[in-house]
């Protein structure tokens, strides 16, 4: 009766991963539209940063303890509403997508500290590593 427990125990586990699961990365996305970033043209870069680092920090803290590169294309998100930002905030930037990540990723070499996701996804697509 012992093995058969345990044989059937051992039929329904499936394995486990601490990573951040698809339903906390939707809820975090969702999270993250409903910053409105792009609409926030009144803000300033640092003003933006000062605003949403503490919750970023948090879900890096929360999720990213294991397996960090879960978290990447949560974090790219936000390079891509900081680049529509830039793209809605500086006419020379407006309808240029490729210069306005230009430009971020310009600030991010100025100031790699500013916002607290670029030590893992700097705005020009790299990944800085699980580290």
């Amino acid at each position: 009766m012992r093995d058969i427990s345990r044989l059937l125990l051992a039929h329904h586990f499936v394995n486990f991963s601490p990573a951040v699961s698809d339903d906390a990365r939707k809820a975090i996305s969702r999270e993250i539209r409903s910053w409105h970033i792009v609409r926030r043209s009144d803000k300033d870069l640092s003003d933006l940063a000062r605003m949403f680092n503490p919750i970023v920090q948090g879900w890096i803290n929360y999720y990213g303890r294991f397996y960090k590169s879960w978290l990447y294309p949560v974090l790219r998100h936000i390079n891509d509403g900081l680049v529509r930002w830039a793209m809605r905030k500086y006419k020379r930037l407006r309808g240029h997508p490729r210069r306005a990540k230009g430009w971020l990723a310009s600030v991010a070499r100025r100031d790699p500290r500013l916002f607290a996701h670029w030590k893992l996804v700097r705005p020009d697509g790299w990944a800085m590593g699980a580290g």
